[in-house]
């Protein structure tokens, strides 16, 4: 299954046609910039295009009442005049003798790439879309919104497809009202948004768009608003958002479908944000949600005014939904002190209604000493925001043009082969899922030798010749001809071979290492301690962490524990290293099912651009009731390892089954590491009190 854009050149036809310096920004070449973009980055021809239809005025009653949609058809016969009357009747709005067909496009747009999802037409997609809609309201236009087109496609999935539970990612600039007010008492829809809010100020300045505005009655938590207080925010305060607050919740939430309201004011650029983070990010950002409800993310743009930035976060966006390999995130992964202010704030708000964050011991009176908005009723008149501790890293405001960032766009093809198995038996390569290479090639004999030499569970011919394969797929992923791979390896050789690698991808220009090991797998003991490999150890008896480099946690047995590990300690600490590859070995006693380690292998693409290399102990059972495990014929591999390539390919995920929280002693074991590992690791960070000393920053 493909990506879907869903477009249609008639939604740049309504325009300003009055001086309204609020509104102008809102323009055609918004839509313009956008495809010509993914047009000049080779994107747009790699994906399903979907012409866009009109939504008809049943499926627009699904969120706005038949008073509203009239007024709206009645703009078709107004006169400039007119139009310019009742557009300041509303906050922020302008209407424009197309405005209803535009509007309408918009909206059926969104509703045919819930269809073209939800049918399996295609897997996910984004729809080009304006005018935006997540401000519109049951009988409201509002900030440039006219109808509201992400809760129109909710609605619409649920109605026609029979959904349960959606999850709303809103990550525009601006705080998506419209959409919440749609769903607030509702627990089949979970709404998050990230905004700019500087305590009130920053339209649309309201009191619910705070963090301890939940949603109400039934939907009571299904409400997740995170306030940005500051202007400023990076790659790093984004990413902590998601870690620490969506994706916890989102797990527990289980989501059927993810819509994204995909505001790119948000970006670097933007006059409207004023915000530091790249467009990069937002690749990252749909690849993380793209681990959620069998990878159906629907994408529909919001803002985004500044059209370099709106152009190349539209192509990050699409790379990612495409499965391209994504650049890794630039500037420093340590989140500043007001970011974390507002995730400690939202997480505490949020705790009473998820056993994930009541799991992780999350303190719901954090927030009392907080700053807070600062017209809200319930503090005091003369409440302003605190200052942040001494040495706390400090938003800064962004330039006034991101040029140095955003260049001018060029194709950029993924690497020739996507995921790469070797094998130790050939027959097995007729299981391997579509599109999946079976690599035959090895590195040269004596070279392998060479570098088995100094292991004794190496020497036997078949751990030789597995070692060989193992090289030459890692040549391929440092060359770039190859994104990920995986190959199966005899157990006694997990560990010798992990080794090699590692010490080969040094010697070959690998900068920084990320390893994490499964199972009875010990870390060499001739590895420098000199920050270049981060090993990260996770196994049923695990010690403290012996220094920042060297990481051991204990292999937690409940669904809440395991994703408490991956969202809480795995990530964090992957993104902060910034590797340039991952090496994931599932090595004798990992006890990992295979759900669990898709996800695993899934989530690690992110960190280090998509260069993940697999090591798994080889497990060869008796078939056909033979003595001593000879094979019968051709046999496919375990599901473990068609598991991990289904994944590291980008196929759907195995659901992880029904949330079972962690427990207090997996909470302990996480919340004592992370503190440990704080001061070096700042990502692990989910407040914003004073920060321990750190030799490294």
């Amino acid at each position: 299954m493909s990506t879907a854009i869903v477009h249609h050149e008639d939604m740049t036809a309504a325009r300003l046609l009055w001086d309204d310096p609020e509104c102008e920004i809102e323009c055609p070449e918004r839509l313009c910039a956008a495809l010509s973009g993914l047009q000049r980055a080779g994107l747009e021809g790699r994906c399903l295009r979907v012409s866009a239809r009109e939504a008809s005025e049943e499926e627009l009653s699904l969120v706005h009442s038949a008073e509203y949609v009239a007024l709206v058809r009645a703009t078709q016969g107004l006169t400039e005049g007119e139009l310019k009357v009742l557009s300041g009747k509303f906050d922020a709005v302008y209407f424009h003798p197309e405005t209803f067909h535009c509007a309408r496009l918009a909206a059926g747009a969104a509703l045919q790439l819930v269809d073209a999802v939800l049918t399996g037409t295609a897997r996910n997609g984004l729809a080009l879309v304006r005018p935006p809609g997540h401000h519109s309201q049951r009988a409201a236009a509002n900030g440039f919104c006219v109808f509201n087109n992400v809760a129109l496609a909710a609605q619409h999935a649920r109605q026609r497809h029979g959904l349960d539970r959606i999850l709303i990612v809103d990550w525009d600039i601006h705080h998506g009202q419209g959409i919440q007010y749609t769903f607030e008492d509702d627990p089949g829809v979970l709404y998050f948004s990230w905004h700019r809010y500087e305590h009130g100020r920053f339209w649309p300045c309201l009191r619910e768009s705070d963090a301890d505005v939940v949603g109400r009655g039934p939907g009571s938590g299904f409400t997740v608003n995170l306030p940005w207080n500051q202007v400023g925010m990076g790659n790093a305060d984004y990413m902590a958002a998601f870690l620490h607050v969506l994706l916890p919740l989102a797990f527990e939430f289980d989501p059927e479908l993810v819509l994204v309201s995909a505001g790119f004011d948000s970006a670097v650029g933007d006059p409207e944000g004023e915000m530091l983070a790249t467009p990069e990010c937002f690749a990252h950002l749909t690849r993380l949600l793209q681990v959620l409800a069998g990878g159906r993310v629907c994408a529909v743009l919001e803002g985004g005014y500044h059209l370099d930035s709106l152009a190349h976060s539209v192509c990050m966006t699409v790379r990612a939904l495409l499965g391209d390999p994504i650049p890794p995130l630039s500037g420093p992964m340590v989140p500043c002190h007001s970011a974390l202010e507002s995730i400690q704030r939202v997480r505490a708000a949020q705790a009473p209604h998820w056993m994930s964050l009541q799991s992780e011991g999350v303190d719901v009176q954090a927030s009392a000493g907080l700053p807070r908005y600062a017209c809200d009723p319930y503090s005091p008149p003369e409440a302003r925001p605190s200052a942040p501790p001494p040495g706390s890293p400090v938003c800064e405001p962004a330039a006034a043009t991101p040029s140095p960032l955003l260049d001018e766009l060029q194709p950029c093809p993924p690497p020739p082969i996507r995921t790469a198995v070797a094998l130790t038996v050939p027959d097995a390569a007729l299981f391997l899922p579509p599109g999946v290479l079976h690599q035959v090639g090895s590195v040269p004999r004596e070279e392998t030798e060479a570098w088995a030499r100094p292991h004794e569970s190496l020497a036997q011919d078949e751990a030789c010749t597995v070692l060989g394969k193992l090289l030459h797929l890692l040549d391929g992923i440092l060359d770039g001809q190859v994104n990920n791979g995986l190959t199966l390896i005899p157990g006694p050789a997990v560990a010798a071979a992990l080794d090699v690698v590692i010490q080969r991808a040094l010697s070959h220009g690998s900068q920084r290492l990320l390893c994490l090991a499964l199972g009875q797998l010990d870390r060499p003991l001739e590895l420098a301690d000199d920050g270049r490999t981060l090993w990260l150890s996770i196994k049923d008896q695990a010690a403290a962490a012996p220094s920042p480099f060297h990481v051991c946690v204990p292999l937690p047995g409940t669904t809440g524990g395991f994703l408490s590990c991956l969202l809480g300690l795995v990530l964090p600490l992957a993104y902060s290293c910034r590797p340039d590859l991952v090496l994931l070995a599932l090595g004798p006693g990992h006890g990992l099912q295979e759900p669990r380690a898709a996800l695993l292998a899934a989530a690690l693409q992110g960190p280090a651009g998509g260069r993940v290399l697999a090591l798994v102990e080889e497990v060869r059972p008796a078939v056909g009731g033979e003595a001593g495990g000879r094979r019968a014929g051709p046999c496919p591999p375990p599901p473990l390892p068609t598991a991990l390539a289904l994944a590291l390919h980008g196929a759907a995920l195995p659901s992880l089954g029904a949330f079972c929280r962690a427990s207090p002693e997996e909470s302990r074991a996480l919340t004592h590491l992370r503190r440990q590992l704080e001061p070096r690791w700042e990502m692990l960070r989910v407040s914003g009190g004073p920060r321990p000393l750190s030799k490294a920053r």
